[in-house]
């Protein structure tokens, strides 16, 4: 692939190239991963430490309870982690109507009874133990450090602080945790969090096991029953994340590869999928036909995904059934150039998130995301040890006549989750890692980097910086502030209900994106962090 290296968007970042590299949404966390590489670690174990860091230095986005997906190259092939928890034995869809009403479609949004078992830590155990070479203990060396001493708060974290601050200060744990001033902390303001060190020594000394078996694992039980929650030791006891083998769609010579359900991934395959069938490269890269086209492209796929997703065991159609090539024909030619639609499901059995990646001069390439879903997830925090927790258990239904009934909650099962890492092949071979955090913008994210890329030939510091849009619901688009004009219009006057928004930092998600040059002892690689976030991608 060969890249036009101008810089046709404003930004503050410009490509790094290095043959080791981390990339990140914040700088520390990028730090800590690249300590392990000069210590002698691999791209699994400076992605491990980055994510233990970036618990501490993002808590807006995720934290110790947070859940987790990875994709990665081990040199010679690719295997994909999935470290999603799943529902409390006692969660049923009366349990919550007993406690909330009869009415109610979906679990609480905040609170111990959106918490599902939190899978980060598993994962960073798993992944060290099957790919690392450093100890595990070193990898948690850097997170320990920056809970005890402090970090200074940087300008987009604080900004998600001090929104968030006033939904979630009566929550358990959270203001003792988060509000040490009874506020959250200003840009600039050292913020330590001893409690987080306490929880990472535990985890450290015993490689993730008290988390699931030990001190943490009574002390979040003993919470959880102390504020109503339902979460006991045997939830925790029996869990394990699972290797999965990620599931593809081929675009324009490259291959696309996406964790499977229960995650949204596959959303960003089938976009690809249905564009496949159109000359995309002959549009205008900002143009409206293009973006109109991508946009209508996203909206089909996001129809099928909210009908048929779940955890697999429970789903109606197969993963290969969305992706099949003459399904996907047919859905393109739902699309009409000249309006905007509002799409339903199709039939295919007949036809709050981090994102960081690295990479090593011996192959090695890791794509890993973990959340805690909306910002700082339920609200809860275990002050003994540190714990923010996750909400996913709001991605369950509690409705058998929902959209979809394979999403109904039940005791042991997985939500359906939001975060997803992708990673990029050619022939076989790895060529990218990378991922675009944010909610339902994340498949959106990484079809609109990759067309990008693809078929306009843009460099990913390019492809990161450009204007982006997000499809939400129905006729609904947001457009970020930037996107030329002319095509923001253009799309109204197709039918879109364009909203121009100005705060970046929340609707369109941040990027991180590691590119193989070729022989990585040679060329190297090449990085691109989003400067919607307060990010970075180091390397040596």
């Amino acid at each position: 692939m060969r890249f036009d290296f101008s810089s046709p968007y404003a930004s503050t970042r410009l490509p790094l190239f290095a043959r080791n590299i981390v990339s990140t949404s914040h700088p520390l966390a990028a730090q800590a991963g690249l300590r392990m590489m000069i210590k002698g670690g691999n791209a699994v174990d400076a992605a491990i430490a980055a994510a233990a860091a970036i618990t501490l230095t993002e808590p807006v986005n995720c934290g110790l309870g947070s859940d987790a997906f990875c994709i990665l190259w081990d040199g010679k092939e690719l295997h994909g982690l999935n470290a999603s928890g799943p529902a409390p034995q006692a969660w049923t869809p009366e349990y919550f109507h007993r406690k909330y009403g009869s009415d109610v479609v979906n679990p609480p949004k905040r609170g111990w009874d959106s918490v599902t078992v939190p899978g980060a830590v598993s994962a960073w155990a798993a992944m060290s133990e099957r790919f690392g070479k450093l100890p595990f203990a070193d990898l948690m060396e850097p997170a320990i450090d920056i809970a005890e001493r402090g970090y200074l708060v940087p300008v987009v974290v604080q900004q998600k602080w001090a929104a968030a601050t006033p939904l979630l200060q009566s929550l358990p744990g959270f203001a003792e945790s988060f509000l040490p001033w009874g506020r959250a902390p200003n840009v600039g303001e050292l913020f330590r969090f001893k409690a987080a060190a306490r929880g990472l020594r535990a985890i450290a000394e015993t490689k993730g096991r008290a988390f699931y078996e030990g001190e943490i694992a009574e002390a979040l039980v003993k919470f959880s029953h102390q504020h109503g929650g339902a979460m006991t030791l045997q939830d925790l006891a029996r869990y394990r994340p699972k290797w999965v083998e990620p599931i593809a769609q081929n675009y324009r010579g490259y291959t696309l590869h996406e964790i499977p359900p229960n995650g949204q991934g596959i959303a960003a395959l089938i976009a690809l999928g249905i564009l496949e069938n159109f000359d995309v490269a002959r549009l205008k890269v900002d143009g409206i036909d293009s973006q109109h086209l991508q946009i209508e492209a996203m909206k089909l796929a996001f129809a099928d995904v909210y009908r048929y997703v779940a955890d697999p065991r429970y789903m109606e159609v197969t993963p290969a059934q969305m992706l099949d090539p003459a399904y996907l024909r047919g859905r393109a030619k739902r699309i009409d150039m000249k309006k905007a639609q509002d799409f339903k499901a199709g039939n295919p059995v007949h036809g709050g998130t981090i994102y960081l990646t690295a990479a090593d001069e011996n192959g090695m390439m890791v794509s890993f995301i973990q959340s805690n879903y909306m910002g700082f997830g339920s609200g809860v925090v275990e002050p003994t040890y540190g714990i923010s927790l996750q909400d996913r258990g709001f991605g369950f239904s509690t409705d058998p006549q929902g959209l979809n009934p394979a999403n109904l909650v039940a005791p042991g099962k997985l939500p359906f989750q939001t975060i997803i890492p992708a990673f990029l092949t050619q022939n076989g071979q790895p060529v990218m890692s990378y991922g675009v955090m944010g909610g339902n913008m994340q498949p959106q994210g990484h079809m609109q980097t990759l067309v990008r890329m693809l078929d306009y030939g843009q460099n990913p510091q390019a492809a990161c910086d450009a204007p982006r849009w997000r499809y939400s619901a129905g006729m609904s688009l947001n457009a970020e502030a930037h996107m030329d004009r002319k095509t923001v219009q253009g799309l109204s006057d197709l039918g879109h209900a364009v909203e121009v928004i100005n705060d970046s930092n929340v609707d369109f998600g941040a990027g991180q994106f590691i590119w193989r040059m070729g022989d990585p002892k040679v060329q190297g690689y090449l990085a691109a962090s989003d400067p919607r976030r307060d990010g970075q991608a180091v390397g040596f």
